[in-house]
């Protein structure tokens, strides 16, 4: 019989979630990049390259994070890669202009929040039991949440008290620094609470997994990163042809992901999940067609925020839990280390293509790009639904 998952400590979760939040104000700030970039002479396509080149090195993360995990442990992992955080954020301050060395920075990027955002369901998954492990997952990113929504509202109070909004970035990497202490020190605290986990990736592993169900919420997750940082990334772009004020997107987004993964997901994850994740990326799909053609004031603004705050928030929650639930018996770390690199691939990946579309084609054109993949997304699960019935009509005709 496998072991017994230990009991997860409150305070011990707590300090974890703090750590995280801490490490995510890296990567949130990035969100400033195309502001940042454009005060220097340049634009979303140089932007996009920058926050693009995260995507190549998030793979060398992943597919390394496991083998640092088995050497030294998942929390010291992410301790030494999240300085990788820390002078990613520096390195955006002080080079100036908008040459190929951010593209550098951009790759350090990607390694620290790779590790990070790799390691950290993993350790959540080895914490509490597989029907647990939907609700942790959401306090997990909402702590997340809340750092990559709190990077870019420092750039806009840095704003508001006429400060560059490279303080942004410097406060950034002082956050993450602090996060990296306090994994460090968790180190010795979770290496003796972890149950023991595989988490190396293998192909024999890799084709287990993308031949069961679970192929099907690493895909969404993709698609959903795609909508998340081709939105997020060009923000200050959307909110200024608009005349309107970006931090009204982070704090409706981060509000609305935060409070629903924080006092509804307990209830969302226990409903049938196939349903949830159908229902709410619905939502998602509306609040990008808001987006696309019903802002014309901050009101609606923010209500297009709130609405994907919930739909997106909520849904990444669900999905991540099936990624893990619907893998074959004993590659869950595996499943969930493919769920992190098909974000990944979407959230870094994609704002390459969407700064070259808004610099060719203009925003609307970006839009309706999102609009398109969102769709896809819910139509994933509306089909998973569909099916569903189908197998247990025709397993009830039989």
């Amino acid at each position: 019989m496998p072991p017994a998952t230990p009991k997860v400590s409150g305070k011990l979760f707590g300090l974890f979630c703090l750590a995280s939040y801490l490490l995510s104000l890296s990567y949130g700030s990035t969100f400033l990049l195309s502001l940042l970039i454009s005060s220097r002479g340049g634009n979303e396509h140089d932007a996009g390259s920058v926050i693009s080149a995260a995507m190549l090195s998030t793979f060398v993360a992943v597919l390394v994070s496991g083998h640092l995990s088995d050497w030294l442990g998942a929390a010291r992992s992410i301790a030494l890669f999240g300085l990788l955080l820390v002078a990613a954020s520096l390195g955006f301050a002080l080079t100036p202009g908008f040459g190929h060395l951010l593209l550098v920075f951009g790759l350090l990027l990607g390694l620290g929040w790779g590790v990070f955002y790799t390691l950290g369901p993993i350790i959540v998954a080895s914490l509490v039991t597989p029907a647990q492990r939907a609700k942790y997952f959401a306090l997990l990113s909402g702590s997340m949440m809340t750092g990559i929504g709190s990077g870019p509202l420092l750039g806009r109070a840095a704003s508001a008290l006429g400060l560059p909004v490279t303080s942004a970035f410097y406060l950034a990497a002082l956050a993450s620094l602090i996060g990296v202490l306090l994994f460090w020190q968790l180190g010795t605290r979770l290496k003796s609470t972890l149950a023991p986990t595989a988490a190396k990736i293998s192909w024999q592993a890799t084709t287990q997994v993308l031949s069961s169900r679970a192929l099907l919420p690493i895909i969404m997750v993709g698609l959903g990163g795609c909508v998340f940082g081709g939105l997020s990334s060009f923000q200050t772009s959307y909110a200024a042809a608009r005349s309107l004020d970006y931090s009204l997107f982070f704090l409706g987004f981060m509000s609305a992901a935060i409070s629903s993964r924080m006092l509804i997901a307990g209830y969302v994850v226990k409903r049938d999940p196939l349903r949830a994740s159908c229902l709410l990326s619905g939502l998602m799909l509306g609040s990008i067609a808001l987006f696309t053609f019903g802002v014309h004031s901050g009101f609606s603004y923010l209500l297009a925020a709130l609405m994907l705050g919930v739909g997106y928030g909520l849904t990444y929650s669900v999905i991540n839990g099936l990624a893990a639930n619907e893998a074959p018996a004993g590659t869950t770390s595996q499943a969930l280390l493919l769920f992190s690199l098909s974000y990944f691939i979407g959230v870094f990946g994609f704002p390459l293509l969407a700064g070259k579309i808004i610099v060719e084609h203009g925003m609307s054109t970006l839009l309706l790009t999102v609009l398109i993949v969102a769709l896809a997304n819910w139509l994933i699960t509306l089909g998973r639904l569909f099916w569903r019935r189908f197998s247990l009509n025709a397993a009830q005709a039989s």
